[in-house]
Parts: structure tokens; C-alpha cells; sequence
């Protein structure tokens, strides 16, 4: 199903499922058609398994910084590793990026404080919190894949396509 046509030229099928992959990760479920449901869980899945294969290559270095007075302070700072810089990449050349929105009834120094120094969000939460926990299952259960769940919802009213939920377990 991850080839299927989904009626629409391949540059419109190819965005609808960036689109759908992108909210699929950020929301953790979506509700869709089955074909569509099943070609998401093929491309979110390759997605949660790079992030896996490198969330752990993290390179410690240290920099020099001028403070508020002149004064050089060397600082700890750690970046990416080559392996989760390449991976990095690829899913900013994949997903649609979606930005943080402020909460209901938050302040917006609280907001700024809370998104202070992060330009790419979805990357944040895949890196941060998707791929330890997974990674964890893996260790856990012995096994890889099966990052997400396909719940059918029978058929919609007007059309009769089989509706879906894809969701992150």
C-alpha cells in the first residue's frame, strides 16, 4: 500500500503524506483514509527509525564565549555527531515543520521561556522524546518496528471510504 496512486499526481500524493507523516508526529495520531493510513505508518515508521539509530551520537566540545563584562569563558556546549547531523537533515528535507503554539492562558514570557533556542520543534520531540522511548521498547521487548497503530473506524458517510486512525504506541 505504500506505492498506491491515493487518486492524486505524484507531487500532490508525495505532499499529502509529508503533511500527514509531519502531523502524525507531532499530534501523535491522525485520522485518515485506510490507504492513506497505511502509506503514513510506512514513511513514519522509516522516520522513527533513523531517529533511533542515531539520537545517541553526540559530540562534546568545548567553546569560548565572551560575557556581559569581556571576559572569554570557556563553556561546554554539545552538537550533533555526524550519524544524527545526516539523519537530521533528511527529516528536515522530509517533514513540513510545525511550530510550537502558545498554550491557553499562557503568558507569553512563559512561552518565549519555554521555546527559548529551539527552531525546529518536530526534530526536538522526535529526537528527545520519540526515539529514547522507542529505543527503550526495543531494549525491553527485543524487538524493532511497530511504532504505530492502525485502528479502522469503518466507512464515512457520503463517499463509503474506509476511514482510520494511525497512532504512535
Amino acid at each position: 500500500m505504500a506505492n498506491a496512486k491515493l487518486g492524486r499526481p505524484s507531487k500532490e500524493k508525495n505532499s499529502m503524506i509529508r503533511g500527514l507523516v509531519s502531523d502524525l508526529l507531532w499530534f501523535g495520531k491522525v485520522e485518515t483514509t485506510l490507504a492513506k493510513a497505511k502509506s503514513v505508518r510506512s514513511q513514519a515508521e522509516k522516520i522513527i527509525t533513523k531517529a533511533i539509530n542515531s539520537y545517541e551520537d553526540i559530540v562534546k566540545t568545548t567553546k569560548e564565549i565572551k560575557d556581559d563584562k569581556g571576559v572569554k569563558v570557556k563553556t561546554a556546549v554539545s552538537n550533533d555527531g555526524p550519524k544524527k547531523l545526516a539523519a537530521r537533515r533528511q527529516m528536515m528535507a522530509y517533514l513540513m515543520d510545525r511550530q510550537e503554539q502558545r498554550k491557553p492562558k499562557e503568558s507569553l514570557e512563559a512561552f518565549e521561556a519555554r521555546t527559548n533556542g529551539i527552531n525546529h520543534p518536530l526534530l526536538e520531540k522526535i529526537f528527545n522524546l520519540y526515539a529514547p522511548k522507542y529505543a527503550a521498547r526495543i531494549k525491553e521487548l527485543g524487538q524493532a518496528g511497530g511504532y504505530t497503530r492502525i485502528v479502522k473506524l469503518g466507512q464515512r458517510r457520503g463517499d463509503s471510504a474506509e476511514m482510520a486512525i494511525v497512532e504512535l504506541i
